[in-house]
């Protein structure tokens, strides 16, 4: 249909307040009798509103959208529409669907809790699960072999370890500068800055120098696991392996958490020798020797704080690749699933690293260690 522009007319008659619409009502046209119809509609609150719409030559979403807008702007008395043929009522009652407001939908708190709790038990029976996998499949290692390449060892090994030492460096070093600058500053009230090597010396070897290498592994190695690892469960070739009779936990999963657990150690050490270096740049700003701050940290350190250490970094760093390439494997369908994979076991690994640091401080502790 063709025709001129669009028009508005308002007009009051007996039978209430009449607005007569005309012309092109689409989406170049409906835009300049806008705000002049909304006008008219509005000042006839009160009374029976007739929008004639007999007279319109072209009629879209957007004259739908303005009659809509004008039954709003009358308020709560009611409107009746004149002239409209069926496309256009179809249109206008697609228009008057979508303004309408949606109420939110609230369920039972208690029905959320429930389900909550079901979800919570089942992804502690899906890690369960999964490491029944590992452990079946370490058992059944020596006859698998050959499935086990040791190229793919040394590549998440090369990723995992060599890659991170720029970051582990520039991370430790500026760890052990702000730690021992930050206790210098309190501790010399007091005239005790000499032990401000014994404090930052104990704390990266018993505690910072694990968690910081457990909480860089998270982000960058355990996310790379499973965005690995997901994009080949969204191409479907971990199901191609098993059709092949091939064991994916054994090829996937086993080198990943071998490469992971035997670079956490040394990049741990990495991490604390940087934060160490740091460390001493400060002090020797505050006057002190490199040679009284050697006997300082080893006169304050023990074997058995640097060993500890790293025990933790290695139970870190398998377990933090562990969730990696579980979050991979639980991979689902989309554009979007990949990411959330790599999301899980950034948050998995931390909050796992975190917990475990716990555990490992209450039993250091029972030990006398």
């Amino acid at each position: 249909m063709s025709g001129g522009t669009a028009s508005v007319a308002a007009a009051d008659g007996p039978e209430g307040a009449r607005i007569v619409l005309s012309g092109r009502l689409d989406a170049a046209d409906a835009a300049q009798i806008w705000r002049p119809a909304l006008a008219a509609a509005r000042s006839s609150r009160g009374a029976r509103l007739v929008i004639d719409l007999a007279a319109v030559t072209t009629f879209d979403m957007t004259g739908a959208a303005l009659v809509v807008a004008m039954e709003a702007a009358h308020g709560d008395a009611p409107a009746v529409l004149e002239g409209v043929p069926a496309r256009v009522a179809s249109l206008i009652g697609h228009a008057r669907a979508a303004a309408a407001p949606v109420a939110p939908s609230r369920a039972p708190a208690g029905r959320f809790r429930w389900r909550d709790l079901l979800l919570g038990f089942r992804s502690a029976g899906n890690g369960l699960a999964f490491l029944g996998e590992v452990l079946l499949a370490l058992l059944a290692l020596p006859a698998r072999r050959r499935i086990l390449r040791r190229g793919e060892f040394l590549r998440h090994a090369e990723q995992a370890g060599v890659r991170a030492l720029p970051l582990v460096i520039g991370l430790g070093f500026l760890m052990g500068l702000i730690l021992a600058f930050q206790s210098a500053v309190p501790m010399r009230k007091f005239g005790a800055v000499l032990y401000v090597a014994n404090l930052v010396s104990v704390s990266l070897f018993r505690e910072l120098g694990p968690l910081l290498t457990a909480v860089l592994l998270s982000g960058r190695t355990a996310s790379a696991f499973a965005a690995e690892i997901g994009t080949m469960k969204v191409n479907q070739e971990i199901d191609a392996l098993v059709s092949m009779g091939l064991d994916p936990v054994t090829m996937l999963i086993l080198p990943r958490m071998a490469a992971a657990l035997l670079v956490t150690p040394f990049l741990a050490v990495t991490l604390e020798i940087a934060g160490l270096i740091g460390m001493a740049v400060v002090m020797r700003g505050f006057g002190f020797a490199i040679g009284v701050v050697e006997y300082q940290v080893q006169y304050w350190t023990t074997t058995s704080d640097f060993v500890g250490g790293l025990v933790k970094a290695a139970i870190f760093g398998a377990v933090i690749a562990a969730i990696g390439c579980r979050a991979g494997l639980n991979t689902g369908v989309g554009p979007r699933a990949v990411g959330q994979s790599a999301t899980a076991a950034v948050v998995g690994g931390i909050v796992a690293t975190i917990v475990l640091d716990g555990v490992f401080a209450a039993f250091y502790n029972r030990l006398g260690l």
